[in-house]
């Protein structure tokens, strides 16, 4: 991650510029001088240095709080890597020390920007289904691998730390409203130690219910984005965001559904509608790209704007991960108030 966010921010920034790294694996550390980077031989000659001025964390997600902590209090603003902490507690600690060292602390919470979800929310916010009582995210792959440390449970790994920590950050920051209650189902389909595929709906106060899954070994894969509201639905099947919206021409039912045989008997209730009663509409175009993440960091140290990836943003979505576990520990439904 530390590579990616080096040519990200090289093909986006003149104003940003990455000039150094540290490393306790030797061969990333011989990359990095391949890239142009100084290196150092231990974290303390790293942030004793003072040849930056913002530190990058990207460590395995148990070593987070450990480093935050110690570059805020060198001095350093400081970025880590999702997810920020293992817990709330750790979370506590970060924060605690940002307020005391007066230093800006932010999460890499990039998707956000990503461009399937900025549609979502723009149609959200537009009404362009009405009002939504479901949204679905999901992310399919096909593998069945889970690689490196995110294998291992001490070093916090598992698909709700790694992209579930992602999708329930999308639907907080889409959806203006408490969350009331988590359920999520864990699995360790082909991992030993982490869950590999999660399924989580949480219900909010405002009366939708999401759902989140997440799996690694799905041989068919369903669409990126699936969301329902009083006036229409949408649909997102993939990356490329290849979709549609779908509207119903009459605001009051005004034709009789005709009685459907199925092979599972008759239905009138489950009758498809005449297609005249429906429209369909593209997807809303946005523009969008994670460089915003690192423009909004800039903007808000030179006090142009506030900080969008906001520490009490990120516990929101800590609280709902450490009530995913809980649920899943005890079998049930969790009440809470996120």
């Amino acid at each position: 991650m530390a590579c990616w966010h080096h040519n990200s921010i090289k093909a986006n920034f003149t104003d940003l510029q990455v000039v150094a790294a540290y490393d306790i694996a030797q061969d990333r550390t011989e990359l990095a001088k391949k890239n142009g980077l100084i290196t150092f031989e231990s974290a303390e000659e790293f942030l004793a240095s003072h040849l930056f001025d913002i530190v990058l964390v990207a460590a395995p997600n148990n070593f987070h709080c450990e480093y935050v902590c110690r570059a805020l209090e060198a001095g350093y603003n400081v970025i880590c890597e999702k997810p920020v902490a293992l817990n709330c507690k750790e979370l506590d600690k970060m924060e605690e020390t940002a307020k005391r060292t007066g230093k800006l602390f932010s999460v890499h919470q990039n998707r956000r920007w990503d461009k399937d979800y900025r549609i979502v929310k723009k149609a959200y916010e537009d009404g362009m289904i009405g009002k939504p009582f479901t949204i679905e995210s999901r992310v399919h792959g096909q593998g069945g691998m889970v690689h490196g440390w995110r294998e291992f449970k001490v070093a916090g790994g598992g698909m709700l730390y790694d992209w579930g920590v992602h999708l329930i950050d999308q639907m907080l920051d889409m959806i203006p409203s408490k969350v009331v209650s988590v359920y999520a189902n864990l699995h360790c389909v082909r991992t030993l130690e982490v869950d590999d595929y999660f399924k989580l709906v949480m219900r909010f106060e405002n009366g939708i219910t999401s759902q989140v899954e997440v799996g690694t070994f799905h041989l068919v894969q369903l669409p990126r984005w699936y969301a329902c509201g009083d006036g229409g639905a949408l649909v997102i099947n993939d990356w490329d965001c290849n979709g549609k919206i779908i509207h119903t021409k009459d605001t009051v039912m005004n034709w009789e559904p005709v009685v459907v045989q199925t092979k599972a008997g008759p239905t009138r209730t489950m009758a498809p509608r005449p297609a005249d009663t429906l429209e369909e509409l593209p997807l809303p175009d946005v523009e969008t790209s994670w460089a915003s993440y690192y423009r909004n960091i800039l903007d808000t140290i030179d006090g142009k704007a506030e900080l969008k990836v906001t520490i009490p943003s990120v516990r929101r979505v800590l609280r709902v991960i450490e009530a995913c576990f809980e649920s899943d520990e005890k079998g049930e439904g969790i009440k809470t108030d996120i």
